[in-house]
């Protein structure tokens, strides 16, 4: 373990966390609340490589409670909370992560985890399923659950490529996790990242955000909504008109890096801004990303050009070019809003992680009937969670009138 669970005080602090967290989690809790009943899980072990924070603790408990073995390493090396993973150990769940935690313990983190022997894996980024791929051939898993739009992409890909080993949920496809997750969460908790490392002012700023998936869409929509001129960089033609409609200018990046102040990347993809937009950004200019790997900020380039970099303020760092330009990047080019900040709200949370959870019994129910491929959660629990989440914010559903049923059924309509 990389905690003392004699170090009670990190750990009561991480369980006051955590108990904040729940308290927004109404979907998950009510699944906690059937999970203790129905003991769906028993008997299985569940590996996980999360983001270590009070929303993932929360989930945790869930799976534990739902008669679940567990353990958990973090997912991104910047993202851990160190008292929640504190308050874990101290429950009896093993967890392997440590903010700031070098690659090499990254890796030995997971391979920890694995050694636990888990049937189900919950993945943010597919970088456990990577690794169980690639080094523990030999060890069997029933299913995976995997949280994020890069993860699902690495694993259609090892699908298409006819080497994915067992069947995996794409959670990140409900319509309950993108369209609020990556959205909602995204997009206020990059800026709350940016702000806690840059206390700029948005408003009258030009933001470029490069992509403009539903990530993307939620940071420039927040963006703007705090009085910043958005810039959106995008290859795909449809999300670039669907930009342009709600109102950001849509230009190519070498274009934008001559007039942008504060740069967001959210594509999923490598060397997003590169040397030739490093050469032409203003001075002053803040680089961040909020895809999940630290990979879309060409920072070996940065670093190459620079004459000299320092640390500002708590993740902010600016690098000085030879002709005395200063370009800042934020929380080492990493997932901004966890590294910088605390990540998505537990509001937002509640219904991707109730995704999760119900993702793990749908296999369990399921798993002689799947094959090696992903999946997407079937819409009707999908719904479930919207329903649940619904009456939790204090909404009701409308409901149809017989009439209206008949007519909706109904090939003659309008007659």
């Amino acid at each position: 373990m990389e905690y003392d669970i004699a170090d009670i005080g990190l750990a009561d602090k991480g369980d006051l966390r955590i108990e904040w967290a729940a308290r927004r989690m109404p979907v998950l809790a009510a699944i906690r609340e059937r999970f203790e009943k129905e003991q769906p899980l028993a008997g299985y072990r569940i590996g996980a490589c999360m983001h270590v924070t009070s929303e993932t603790a929360t989930l945790m408990h869930a799976l534990v409670a739902g008669g679940a073995e567990v353990a958990i390493c973090a997912s991104n090396p910047l993202s851990t909370q160190d008292d929640v993973a504190a308050a874990l150990v101290k429950a009896g769940i093993p967890t392997y992560a440590v903010r700031g935690e070098s690659a090499d313990d990254f890796y030995r983190h997971i391979s920890a985890v694995l050694d636990t022997q888990p049937h189900l894996v919950f993945d943010d980024g597919a970088d456990m399923t990577t690794v169980l791929h690639k080094e523990r051939v030999n060890q069997d898993v029933l299913g995976g659950m995997e949280e994020t739009t890069t993860g699902v992409i690495r694993l259609k890909a090892m699908a298409d490529d006819d080497v994915l080993r067992y069947p995996v949920v794409a959670v990140n496809d409900s319509d309950t996790k993108h369209l609020f997750d990556n959205r909602h969460g995204t997009g206020q908790s990059s800026l709350d990242g940016i702000l806690r490392a840059s206390n700029i002012l948005f408003a009258g700023r030009r933001v470029v955000v490069a992509g403009f998936g539903d990530c993307g869409w939620g940071i420039a929509t927040r963006a703007k909504g705090m009085g910043a001129d958005v810039i959106v960089t995008e290859i795909n033609p449809i999300r670039a008109v669907a930009a342009a409609m709600e109102g950001h200018r849509v230009m190519s990046g070498e274009e934008a890096a001559e007039v942008g102040d504060l740069f967001i990347t959210a594509t999923g993809n490598i060397h997003v801004f590169r040397t030739e937009h490093f050469a032409k950004m203003k001075d002053g200019s803040i680089i961040a990303n909020a895809g999940h790997f630290d990979v879309e900020l060409d920072l070996v380039a940065l670093d190459e050009l620079a004459v000299s970099r320092r640390v500002l303020r708590d993740n902010l760092e600016e690098f000085v070019m030879p002709d005395g330009r200063r370009i800042l990047v934020v929380a080492e080019g990493r997932l901004v809003n966890l590294g910088a900040a605390e990540g998505h709200p537990a509001d937002v949370m509640d219904m991707s992680f109730a995704n999760q959870a119900l993702a793990a019994e749908w296999i369990i129910q399921n798993k002689d009937n799947l094959r090696p491929q992903v999946y997407r959660l079937p819409v009707e629990l999908d719904e479930e969670v919207a329903r649940l989440k619904l009456e939790a914010m204090g909404g009701t559903l409308e409901s149809l009138t017989p009439e209206q049923s008949e007519y909706l059924d109904s090939w003659q309509q309008g007659t």
